[in-house]
């Protein structure tokens, strides 16, 4: 039985296969940003993309070559012009692939299995005369009958590939089955082992875990999950679990995975789910008040990762299951004060609000503490919208103006954005100086029915630091989004 290692290497595939996710397509300004992010993080090597597939993905990488300070890794097909354009490219590892699964070689190739092992050995020599390191990946390898996966394996490491990949490309194993294939492996390789794994059964971290316990050390991951059909093995589950719960060492920066995670949400524009682990919304939320009493003395007793500890923070829910002593430190974060009798009844309100399907916010708690301790805040507000302009046309991005007073002076900011609620808020944020204050949920229903439905808005603010919950309502979706966005700047702005 192979013993894991002590350390494992994390190689990110975000902007290769990552990028791979249907209806994500990123500019090169885009795979830079996330490059010298994925660089910032820790991560041992970038796979930044495929330079034969297009000149945008070529010139990509040339880029990123250039200006990024990690390993930069090009996918090359087991094609001297493939590899000829990684190495034009600049990158510092070409990763070179063949089918060797008998579902390829028949139906996607028409080849033997011989040709197969001649074209490996062949790609892999060439790319080694080149003075290139190399990585060989013998795709759709869970599926290849392991006597010849292990001899075309055998061929590459002779041929002089630093490191052999094992892919489970279609994610069809199980983690018993992948340990085993893994260790097979190892006993007849010497060099590096890698991984990637598919996540078609839900299974590629796990899998992903397997093969470390069967002697790979280096994994293949992509910042939440993404990659093609249903992903990769997520680069925060795979990390964390490798440090938490095996004790093994990585070169992640682990404070930084939720600003990353949040960022490849951003540049893409795909969300995670609320219940994805350790970067999804409701990761390190609680609303149950068994659960809020016992987090707010001993964290440990239902968290088993530190929200800190991947740069995120905890965030008490308020609904139905709350109990006062949530209530309680909700209204201490806001500062407000009350006694035990008020405490109670401000609780009860907020369970009966949640028993009628209500989403109760922070300003929602807050007109309830005042109402029940009767203590009507006239402080005025930090921020206050005076006016707005929005100038939509076929075709164009919409503009947004918009004049604010703030703290008594008057500020105008002027943006663009995706849609007339992005261009406004760009344009709030512009107004304000406030680059750190960023949309983190957006939620919209209407209220009434036709098309002059009430539209109730309810978004969480945040600035790095604090974050917040507000609501705003109106007959115009772009006005509820606003007065929402202002009222949870406010918020933030008073912590």
């Amino acid at each position: 039985m192979s013993k894991p290692a002590k350390k494992i290497k994390i190689f990110d595939t975000t902007l290769r296969d990552g990028e791979q996710t249907p209806g994500v397509a990123l500019t090169t300004d885009k795979k830079l940003e996330l490059a010298h992010s994925l660089s910032n993080l820790g991560v041992d090597v970038i796979e930044a993309g495929f330079p034969m597939s297009s000149e945008g993905d070529y010139n990509a990488v040339k880029k990123i070559s250039k200006e990024v300070d990690t390993v930069i890794c090009g996918l090359a097909r087991a094609l001297k012009s493939d590899i000829d354009k990684c190495i034009d490219a600049d990158v510092g590892l070409v990763h070179t692939f063949i089918s060797t699964s008998p579902q390829h070689l028949k139906h996607q190739m028409g080849k033997s299995e011989d040709e197969v092992y001649d074209m490996a050995v062949k790609a892999v020599e060439y790319v080694v005369d080149q003075g290139m390191p190399c990585m060989f990946s013998p795709m759709d390898a869970s599926r290849s009958r392991i006597p010849y996966l292990i001899k075309v394996c055998r061929g590459v490491e002779e041929a002089g590939a630093q490191i052999i990949n094992i892919p489970d490309t279609v994610g069809v194993m199980y983690p018993s089955k992948m340990r085993s294939i893994i260790e097979e492996i190892r006993k007849e390789i010497k060099i590096d082992l890698d991984v990637h794994c598919h996540n078609d059964f839900g299974m590629a971290v796990a899998n992903t875990l397997a093969a470390v316990e069967g002697g790979c050390n280096q994994v293949q991951v992509a910042v939440n999950g993404l990659g093609e059909r249903a992903g990769n093995a997520d680069l925060e589950q795979v990390v964390m679990s490798l440090e938490i719960l095996y004790d093994i060492e990585t070169n992640i920066e682990t404070e930084r995975i939720y600003p990353v995670s949040k960022l490849v949400e951003r540049l893409t524009g795909i969300r995670v789910m609320p219940n994805f682990p350790i970067v999804g919304d409701n990761a390190f939320a609680h609303e149950s008040g068994i659960h809020v009493h016992a987090v707010l003395k001993k964290p440990i007793t239902f968290e088993p990762i530190k929200p800190e500890m991947v740069g995120a923070r905890r965030r008490l829910v308020l609904g139905k299951h709350i109990g006062v002593h949530g209530i309680e430190a909700k209204l201490n974060e806001l500062r407000i004060k009350v006694n035990g009798e008020q405490l109670k009844e401000i609780t009860n309100k907020v369970k009966d609000l949640g028993d009628m399907g209500k989403r109760v916010v922070e300003e929602d708690l807050v007109a309830i503490a005042e109402d029940i301790a009767g203590k009507k805040s006239k402080k005025e507000r930090t921020v206050e919208l005076v006016d707005i302009e929005l100038n939509t046309r076929l075709g164009k991005k919409p503009i947004a103006s918009v004049v604010l007073r703030v703290r008594g002076e008057e500020k105008k900011g002027r943006s663009e954005g995706v849609g007339p609620v992005d261009a406004t808020m760009n344009a709030i944020k512009s107004a304000l100086g406030e680059r750190d204050i960023t949309l983190e949920e957006y939620h919209l229903d209407a209220i009434t029915g036709g098309s002059d439905a009430l539209a109730d808005v309810i978004i969480r603010v945040g600035n790095g630091k604090k974050t917040t919950m507000a609501r705003g309502v109106h007959e115009d979706v772009v006005m509820a989004s606003v007065t929402a966005f202002i009222n949870g700047i406010n918020r933030i702005l008073e912590l």
